[in-house]
């Protein structure tokens, strides 16, 4: 009986080992997987490149490149983007249309016809908007700039004709490009190798008759706010109509105060930006920020401002800390599970997201066109604000633990980051207080409105 134990002790621990084992492999499968891309109110979202040959010239091939950007909110903004691969054999790039490589490379070799490019891993851009016509293709010219699908699919195609040379003219002999990278919009996104995939329908111009490319091929490009940076890029603030607190932002959660990360108001470097030409700031890489103790580029304001019988009321604040970009098309995705009971958003759009069919707790909110859909620079402008109206969940709405806060917050696709819950405002100590604030609040609304019709009459 005594062996027999022993036999089973030995079982159990050569078991446990094992799982120990298996626990840390799958770990480092984790750590170094691509998974870390992965974005749960975002699952499938990714920038795709897709390459359609659709004619066979004398040394190579025509082909369209159009990017896809099927990132639910994720914007990919100013400076646009740029796409790299490095060629398979020896290929060059004779012409393009709706783009242009950034580099023209060695072609000392070619005396009549000088190519569009010789580099052997060239960059490409988007054209600029006003690009001369002869120069422009369907869904070009917006200087990179592709706003997310959820909010505009339409704006969220791209694409460019090339010309290659010194190829192959055939299905067998044209090999794929490698190494694909998407640069433009920063660090953060990282591309799969290029895969043929069944060959593309295409219209023509008419759309009475369609023709197929004559092969194709996806890139699939994911992004990690992980890659990105250390260091998130926007916080929450939290404050409520039932206390005087207001939870700030958390010290050093977008990185700490030095000379190197951020300047005062006073600051002559503000001065010397306001007399460069606005071209040159728009494309200025090195964000200049506020000097504030949370040192982020954004902060996000929740605040709670009023509770009705059957309704209750949000008001956001967005506020730019970065004196030297524009937010263009920006996007603000909230988790809250009221959200599926939102009856009416004020100044901005508002578009329910629903990562899960049996949840709809996450929405996105963005800028009205042409109103607000621009948030300013750092500065008295540099702000956009609206009121969200939420019918209540009499199951679940409650005042108390912090209910009413957000979950998660998003600015442009990056999580922002909020406030421990511990620090969030409180309730008062009895519903006895509540209700003499809320009285309180209501006699000081009535004696601004006697004061104001006083002076009126006067």
């Amino acid at each position: 009986m005594e062996f027999d134990n022993g036999k089973q002790q030995q079982r159990k621990s050569s078991t446990f080992r094992e799982l120990k084992l298996v626990a840390v492999v799958a770990l480092c499968l984790i750590l170094i997987s691509p998974a870390e891309s992965f974005d749960p109110l975002d699952p499938t979202g990714n920038v795709t490149i897709r390459w359609d040959i659709v004619s066979w010239t004398s040394d190579g091939y025509l082909a369209t490149v159009t990017l896809f950007n099927f990132q639910l909110y994720r914007n990919i903004m100013n400076p646009g983007w740029t796409i790299g691969w490095t060629w398979a054999k020896k290929e060059i790039i004779w012409a393009m249309m709706g783009a242009q490589a950034t580099e023209q490379g060695d072609c000392a070799k070619f005396k009549l016809k000088i190519p569009h490019s010789c580099k052997r891993n060239p960059q490409v851009v988007d054209l600029l908007p006003g690009a001369p016509f002869n120069m422009q293709f369907t869904n070009c010219c917006r200087g990179g700039v592709l706003t997310s699908w959820g909010q505009d699919p339409s704006g969220a195609v791209s694409a460019f004709q090339i010309g290659v040379g010194l190829s192959g003219t055939s299905n067998k002999t044209v090999k794929l490009p490698k190494n694909f990278k998407l640069l433009g919009p920063g660090p953060g996104y990282s591309c799969g190798p290029a895969k043929i995939v069944p060959s593309t329908v295409i219209p023509t111009d008419d759309h009475r008759r369609k023709t197929q490319a004559l092969m194709s091929w996806n890139v699939t490009c994911t992004y990690s706010q992980f890659l990105a940076s250390k260091n998130p890029s926007c916080c929450v603030s939290l404050s409520s109509f039932y206390s005087d607190k207001v939870t700030g932002c958390p010290a050093c959660a977008c990185g700490c105060q030095n000379n190197d990360t951020c300047v005062t108001k006073d600051s002559k470097l503000l001065q010397e930006d306001d007399v460069l030409p606005k071209h040159k700031k728009d494309t200025t890489p090195k964000p200049l920020l506020q000097c504030t103790h949370h040192l982020c580029r954004v902060r996000v304001h929740w605040h709670l401002k009023d509770n009705y019988k059957d309704y209750w009321r949000v008001k956001i604040a967005i506020i730019n800390f970065n004196y030297r970009l524009n937010f263009t098309e920006w996007t603000l995705v909230v988790q809250h599970p009221n959200l599926n009971n939102v009856t009416q958003v004020y100044s901005f759009e508002y578009m329910p997201l629903l990562p899960y069919e049996s949840i709809n707790d996450t929405g996105m909110f963005y800028g009205l066109k042409y109103y607000n859909d621009l948030l300013m620079e750092a500065g008295p402008r540099g702000n956009v604000q609206s009121e969200v109206l939420m019918k209540k969940d009499k199951n679940t709405f409650t005042l108390k633990q912090g209910w009413a806060f957000p979950r998660r917050v998003y600015f442009n696709g990056d999580e922002c980051m909020l406030p421990p819950p511990d620090s969030y405002p409180m309730l008062p100590n009895s519903a006895h207080t509540l209700q003499t604030s809320v009285i309180l609040m209501a006699v000081n609304v009535i004696l601004a409105l006697l004061f104001h019709l006083v002076v009126t009459l006067l």
